[in-house]
């Protein structure tokens, strides 16, 4: 059994840190369940609804020290300053740093100096982070946003997937898995990943708990009409708000068509630089700037409690980013419009998305042939002379993208074409190497698509078919949605 700090309390933490009388929702049984029970737990709970303390006041409770295993370094840099405001010791190691402050942050949480410490799963690829480990004694393992664990989930990171390699590294510890969005399919394979059998975990879930949140999905047949949808929101509904695109060059045209007419707005997509990304972000947050413009680069670390609308331009690939993304607005508590725009001809951009981001394994074999014997001229000449060498100037073609995204995910390279440092490190893995594998992956994100089109289509209510989806049966009707009345 784990050690507790004695005379220490959950209920006196939450008062002492966070300032809050009571616990909501089920985070009192949850938080049980780790320090009393002391055995391991799975939470799906929605986003803003609490996950961080299910594994923050643990960490606290324990006499041993908790790692924390998170997928985005704005996001633990965010979670970290969050605690130090609390004084909490925290801190966090990621490559943003130089060598010299990891080292002195790894040396200062093996000495004790810090409690919680945020890590990306790529560090446990470094052997003087494991070996430091290998020290000292881990009470805790906490996995945040652990649907990257599973390939079947929307955010899948080839690393998360070692889980149960980290946790046997750290000697077993108690285990907690946090994430806002994960389907039955998803939930078995986290569990699995984690190295544990489904009587080893619990499952904690709350269900699409978010009744201040208005879903309505609406059928536009061209821009003319998704124009107009977008201005009554925005004429209509005061405050905050984000306006999704899939295409950078449709939301830049939309962009320009709402500057003429007089809205003041931001917007944010991948191609900025990060500098400008975190001043966007931050004006947002601050309340400086009310309304985004934005892709899906526009995500996780939006602490961003009173946004009042969020409206999809174009259709979704998947119910569980449209639910992650709607789920930032409303935290606040108070009344929120989730609107989504469905134009059939947003279905064959989706689709060309997932064509290119599910090449098959061949195309990967080629292009490690190519970044194997013509190294030189990849890091010389750049990715347009990748990309002639395989898609013969089809400058559509974005397989590439995908292809050196998952040799670097999985380590087959390290370096960047950008910087001219790009190498081979290693053999293609399995993942990548079997037609089987590729071709059911294939599947399943056509089939995500394809819920999207029922979630529009469907004539119940709109967060039921949700909460079907993320297999939370017999949800009454929610009676705030465009179906219910």
């Amino acid at each position: 059994m784990e050690k507790l700090i004695d005379k220490v309390s959950a209920l006196e933490l939450l008062k002492k840190h966070w300032g809050h009388d009571k616990f909501r929702a089920s985070q009192d049984e949850i938080i049980n369940r780790i320090t009393i029970e002391q055995k391991h737990a799975l939470v799906l709970m929605p986003t803003g609804g609490g996950k961080s303390v299910c594994y923050q006041i643990p960490a606290l409770m324990f006499e041993g020290k908790a790692i924390v295993i998170s997928p985005l370094i704005a996001l633990m840099q965010d979670q970290v300053d969050a605690l130090l405001k609390k004084n909490i010791n925290a801190s966090f190691i990621n490559s943003s740093l130089s060598s010299d402050e990891r080292k002195n942050r790894l040396n200062n949480f093996v000495n004790g100096k810090i409690k919680i410490l945020y890590v990306t799963p790529e560090r446990f690829r470094k052997t003087e982070f494991v070996e430091a480990l290998s020290k000292i004694k881990v009470s805790l393992l906490a996995i945040d946003e652990a649907h990257c664990i599973s390939e079947w989930g929307h955010d899948f990171r080839p690393d998360y997937s070692r889980i149960a390699e980290f946790r046997e590294i750290l000697g077993n510890p108690i285990t907690i898995a946090l994430t806002a969005t994960a389907s039955p399919k998803v939930q078995l394979d986290i569990i699995k990943k984690l190295g544990l059998a489904k009587d080893e975990i619990k499952i904690f879930h709350r269900g699409i708990d978010r009744p201040n949140l208005r879903l309505e999905a609406v059928d536009v047949f061209d821009e003319k009409e998704t124009l107009n949808a977008i201005l009554d929101i925005l004429n209509n509904y005061k405050g905050s708000g984000i306006i999704y695109f899939s295409l950078i060059k449709k939301l830049e045209k939309y962009s320009e068509i709402l500057s003429d007419k007089g809205y003041k707005h931001s917007i944010y997509h991948g191609k900025l630089n990060p500098i400008q990304r975190k001043k966007i972000l931050r004006k947002f947050i601050n309340g400086e700037e009310s309304l985004v413009l934005a892709t899906n680069a526009f995500g996780m670390g939006i602490d961003k409690a009173d946004i009042r609308f969020v409206i999809h331009a174009e259709v979704p690939s998947s119910i569980e980013s449209y639910y992650q993304e709607i789920g930032r607005a409303g935290r606040d508590g108070g009344d929120s419009l989730c609107t989504m725009l469905y134009n059939n001809e947003d279905l064959l951009t989706q689709m060309e998305f997932i064509k290119w981001a599910n090449p098959n394994a061949d195309y990967y074999s080629r292009v490690y042939d190519v970044l194997h014997s013509k190294t030189e001229e990849v890091n010389s000449m750049g990715i347009d002379f990748l990309r002639e060498e395989l898609s013969h100037k089809n400058k559509n073609d974005f397989r590439i993208e995908t292809v050196l995204g998952m040799l670097d995910l999985y380590g087959v390279t390290e370096g960047s074409i950008e910087k001219q440092n790009l190498i081979l490190v290693d053999e293609l893995p399995f993942e990548l190497t079997d037609d089987t594998h590729l071709q059911e992956k294939l599947k399943n994100d056509n089939l995500k698509l394809l819920s999207v089109v029922n979630y529009f289509k469907t004539k119940h209510c709109r967060r039921v078919f949700i909460s079907d989806y993320f297999g939370f049966p017999n949800e009454p009707n929610c009676g705030n949605c465009d179906v219910c009345n």
